[in-house]
């Protein structure tokens, strides 16, 4: 697999276009198209972020396969969505915890679309035991928690966002110093970026660099499902 240049430059344009014709007559006409402007640069990154993301995060893995891989399904799942158009309109990779089998798993996540390029970490949508084990955590470590949360290089990055309660989760009081990061559902961040990044080969550093800034954050999340950072 040749290495990793960038995306080329048609790319969010193809996008734009999958965005306005989001048929399958449309895509099979044009799948060609999608396999050099999307699926084979986004393999290319992913096998470039192999050795950056292992020196970050040893435990967590790229996978640059077709299927079954880092890089997510173009097709939606449309079964219990109003929206019945059949694929998705950006290039979404997860880098998802070696034990992880979907995506409510420990990630790190790649987004880029037209107008809407960013980077993910954490958890989104977890189960009620990781859930529950993760609240647990911050209630009993709030101190830590907190420390890492605000701590400069990750919060100058990333921005928690996700769901939340509108109200403490039994057995934790309303007055505890973390409730408000106790009442989330999900335990994500969020790190806009250009969307001329992607162009650059050097969007590889980068991505690796703003990861590298969320290393305390999920390590404490994995430390409060027993996994190994």
């Amino acid at each position: 697999m040749p290495a990793f240049k960038g995306f080329p430059a048609e790319t969010l344009k193809f996008l734009d276009q999958l965005a306005a014709n989001n048929r399958r007559e449309w895509f099979d006409d044009n799948k060609d198209r999608y396999e050099f402007l999307v699926r084979e640069p986004a393999l290319d990154f992913i096998t470039a972020m192999e050795k950056p993301l292992t020196a970050i995060a040893p435990h967590f893995v790229a996978v640059p396969k077709k299927v079954g891989g880092s890089l997510m399904r173009v097709y939606k799942d449309t079964r219990f969505s109003r929206d019945k158009t059949p694929y998705k309109t950006n290039i979404g990779i997860q880098f998802r915890h070696e034990t992880g089998k979907d995506v409510h798993a420990p990630g790190y996540y790649v987004h880029i679309e037209s107008g809407e390029c960013f980077l993910g970490v954490g958890l989104w949508h977890p189960d009620a035991e990781p859930l529950a084990a993760i609240r647990t955590r911050i209630a009993e470590r709030s101190g830590e928690w907190l420390k890492i949360r605000d701590q400069k290089a990750f919060a100058s990055s990333f921005q928690l966002g996700g769901s939340t309660l509108t109200r403490p989760p039994r057995g934790f009081g309303a007055d505890h110093p973390a409730i408000t990061d106790i009442k989330r559902k999900d335990f994500i961040a969020g790190h806009d970026f250009g969307a001329e990044s992607i162009f650059s080969a050097d969007l590889v550093k980068q991505v690796a660099a703003t990861f590298k800034t969320a290393s305390p954050f999920m390590k404490f999340l994995c430390q409060a499902l027993d996994l190994p950072f």
